[in-house]
């Protein structure tokens, strides 16, 4: 993706200004594919791995694409005043509503890591009509009780801030064997994330309440988020036991679940391509993709309706490696019998270990 292709803006909503960068203009009634990082992060720390990949920019091209950086996160920020009050997480999913109308979005489907995640799950619950879909990495829709939060506390008086946000990004085993991801990463969040902003978005992330959401049946005046949604965790990763909570609380039949092996914390800079084999199978489900180019099928392309059966199918257990191909092809085999309108899957929760 060409550098020039794309343009920073400064947007003014309820609760201060929020730097977004955009490529595209809107397409016809097609939603805009939006970001939003993890603490720690920004949208170039987070997502350029995984928006670079080849077949990610095969899809991407044709949607209007909008990374949305959290107050005072990205690279060259000025450091807030002191005193400044931080936007809650309530307030900072507030404030996507100015950027929706800012750009004449109609919907978008949107990409969350970790609070960003929690950030887009609680826009969705507040704003319905202008959510089509959610991809949720590494989402704790619970907030911290007082003992993670003391710990937290007493963490971050005796260490330095990056090592204090990197177990929140990245498994213990990647951490322990010190990866040179990790390395890359301790350093950039040090030298390209002004300190005294993230510990002002740290220190809110960990103030954050529990996503109030329910599965249908499961209480009075149960409330859910009512679009599709793709659940992502790496095996191991420190967010493991609040996606799996996340899951609970989803309408299971608009919910995948998916688990990647050998990923670490952080999917989408670890194994980029096969989230990105997902993401294009999530967006055929909902009617955006007519046809998957897929240059490793020897069938060419696969029709939308394809992934009906796999969809759903309860549990899809694929393992590293060649699984993920027999999927494919089994799709390939059996796209001439599908069932429903075409372009439209039937969702189910489904996890899938790749």
């Amino acid at each position: 993706m060409p550098i020039g292709d794309w343009k920073e803006h400064d947007i003014e909503t309820p609760y201060g200004m929020l730097h977004v960068v955009i490529r595209g203009a809107p397409k016809g009634n097609k939603p805009a594919i939006l970001t939003y990082h993890d603490v720690g992060l920004n949208h170039k720390l987070c997502f350029n791995s995984f928006f670079h990949n080849e077949d990610m920019q095969e899809i991407t091209k044709h949607f209007v694409v909008c990374h949305v950086d959290a107050p005072g996160q990205q690279i060259g920020a000025s450091q807030l005043p002191q005193g400044y009050q931080y936007p809650t997480m309530d307030q900072l999913a507030g404030m996507l509503p100015s950027v929706v109308q800012h750009f004449g979005f109609k919907s978008i489907v949107g990409i969350g890591v970790g609070a960003g995640a929690y950030i887009l799950a609680k826009f969705a619950l507040i704003f319905p009509d202008l959510v089509e879909g959610l991809v949720l990495l590494n989402i704790d829709p619970n907030g911290k009780g007082w003992i993670d939060w003391a710990a937290g506390k007493i963490s971050g008086l005796t260490s330095a801030l990056p090592d204090t946000v990197l177990p929140h990004l990245f498994s213990q085993e990647e951490l322990m064997n010190n990866t040179e991801l990790v390395q890359s990463y301790r350093q950039q969040i040090n030298n390209t994330v002004n300190q005294f902003n993230l510990q002002l978005f740290w220190n809110m992330y960990n103030s954050r309440r529990d996503l109030e959401m329910n599965r249908s049946g499961t209480v009075i005046n149960a409330k859910t988020l009512r679009c599709p949604v793709m659940l992502v965790v790496g095996d191991n990763a420190p967010a493991e036991e609040g996606v799996v909570e996340c899951n609970s609380k989803l309408d299971p039949t608009k919910t995948t679940f998916l688990k990647m092996a050998d990923s670490g914390g952080l999917p989408q800079l670890t194994q980029p391509g096969k989230l990105t084999e997902a993401f294009k199978y999530f967006l055929q489900g909902m009617g955006y993709i007519a046809y998957v180019k897929d240059r490793r099928l020897s069938c060419g392309q696969v029709p939308s309706a394809s992934m009906t059966r796999l969809a759903r199918s309860r549990t899809a257990s694929l393992t590293s490696g060649g699984s993920i191909e027999g999927a494919r092809s089994r799709t390939c085999t059996h796209s001439d019998s599908t069932e429903g309108p075409p372009g439209q899957v039937s969702h189910a929760t489904m996890e899938v270990s790749c």
